[in-house]
């Protein structure tokens, strides 16, 4: 594992001490019975709940899921109690969308791999309970799988997805298995349509009674947006049938209140984290959406104006959001679906103008801004838009133009030409309305 230098601040001796907290109590594993391993692993989860991103890859390295294997080999972890990390490791590794490769690359991962193929090879004899959770962990651990075994994790956690229960623990085990759907993306060779029918009776269903936890919600989304997005037909069910943007919308600013903007991350409490990474999880599936999508309506403005308002609110402390935000309004300007004329309603030009003078520290957010604005240029440049005139296109160049203008862009661009010649040079960015 890689080794902390003495020299480093305050805040990473804190990072260290929390790290090391983890590996010294998963040491002592080994020596406990069965209930005390337990007991050892709820106060392990506790720490994995206080982790960033940096802890969660320093931990969870190759070596520490092979150590796991191994353990289990020799009977000195139960699968019981490997499973109870690992739910979570993966829970909370899925939630901050953290990418790390230690599960990927170890033998945890062909023992789970073989237990799967095993377990579904049972048939009706096969433990359902068991085979779900392998699934879970196997998802949400794991950086890629086989079209032959998301053939056999897709059918068993929409099973176990489709629950009615009511109570909580049935409910956080719908909320796992579809959080483990979500990390299914449209790259995995799924047939068309194929469980189409469930998914959509999943969110249906909440649409009508509310059963589903905002977290398991919009995983039923991600999955479904990720899988059947491409196609025109499911997009018309998508849109038409279960209300995507309406939805979103609605989401992003419900999930927006709950959040004070102003603190860190780290001053939040656990409630305002989760409301955080939900949102996040959201605009990258809008994002999504509006990179692949075919059909148009006005909706579209608000739900683009929602992801302005999140753009503002995040724009002192969270940062990384306001990334995804222009993010997504770089999938919406590059895609014809999408109108131009949205992106201006909505106040997204207006928000990416104001963002500029303030991101020349940061260098990634200023390219997502002049890419952005760069797609602005190139549709200006290609054939139009999609069942506009060209003098409603010449005006709405117009008033784009103006906008910037107004906002100082040309004035930005010269201030700070040093910085923006390099990121145009190293970023592929061109802008010439």
């Amino acid at each position: 594992m890689e080794m902390y230098d003495e020299e480093k601040s305050n805040d990473d001796v804190q990072e260290q001490s929390l790290a090391d907290k983890f590996l010294k109590l998963f040491s002592e594993l080994e020596e406990c019975t069965e209930e005390g391993q337990k007991q050892k692993i709820l106060e392990l989860n506790k720490l994995i709940d206080e982790m960033n991103n940096e802890e969660f890859r320093y931990v969870f390295t190759k070596e520490l899921f092979n150590k796991i294997d191994q353990m289990i080999e020799e009977d000195k972890l139960t699968m019981g109690n490997a499973i109870l990390l690992l739910k979570h490791m993966g829970y909370c590794n899925a939630l901050l969308n953290i990418k790390y490769f230690g599960f990927l690359y170890s033998s945890l991962k062909r023992r789970f791999r073989e237990m799967i193929d095993d377990e579904e090879k049972k048939k009706e004899k096969r433990n359902e309970k068991l085979l779900t959770e392998l699934c879970e962990c196997y998802l949400l651990l794991n950086i890629g799988a086989s079209s032959q075994l998301i053939s056999v994790c897709v059918p068993c956690l929409l099973k176990a997805a489709l629950k009615k229960d009511e109570n909580e623990e049935a409910q956080k085990e719908v909320e796992m298995a579809l959080l483990a759907l979500s990390c299914i993306f449209s790259h995995y060779k799924i047939e068309k349509d194929l469980y189409l029918n469930e998914i959509k009776e999943i969110i249906q269903h909440h649409q009508g009674h509310r059963n589903l936890s905002r977290l398991a919600y919009q995983s039923a989304w991600s999955f479904l947006v990720f899988r059947y997005c491409k196609g025109f037909s499911s997009e018309i069910v998508i849109v038409n049938e279960l209300h995507f943007i309406r939805d979103a919308t609605k989401e992003l600013e419900e999930l927006s209140k709950s959040v004070d903007w102003k603190k860190k991350k780290e001053e939040m409490g656990e409630t305002e984290r989760k409301a955080m990474d939900i949102i996040s999880r959201w605009i990258r599936s809008i994002y999504y959406y509006l990179k692949s999508c075919h059909l148009w309506n006005e909706e579209y403005v608000g739900l683009i104006s929602r992801i302005v308002d999140v753009l503002r609110a995040s724009r002192d402390n969270h940062s990384e959001i306001g990334e995804e935000c222009i993010q997504s309004f770089e999938a919406a300007a590059e895609n014809r679906a999408v109108k131009l004329d949205a992106l201006l309603k909505s106040g997204a030009i207006d928000a990416a103008l104001e963002e500029i003078p303030k991101s020349t520290l940061n260098e990634r957010m200023t390219s997502e801004i002049l890419r952005f604005f760069h797609l602005i240029s190139m549709r200006f440049k290609g054939k139009g838009e999609v069942k506009t005139t060209e003098e409603e296109r010449k005006e709405l160049k117009r008033k784009i133009f103006k906008k910037m203008e107004e906002e100082g862009f040309e004035d930005i661009i010269i201030s700070f030409y040093e910085k923006f010649r390099y990121i145009f040079a190293n970023h592929n960015v061109f802008i010439n309305l």
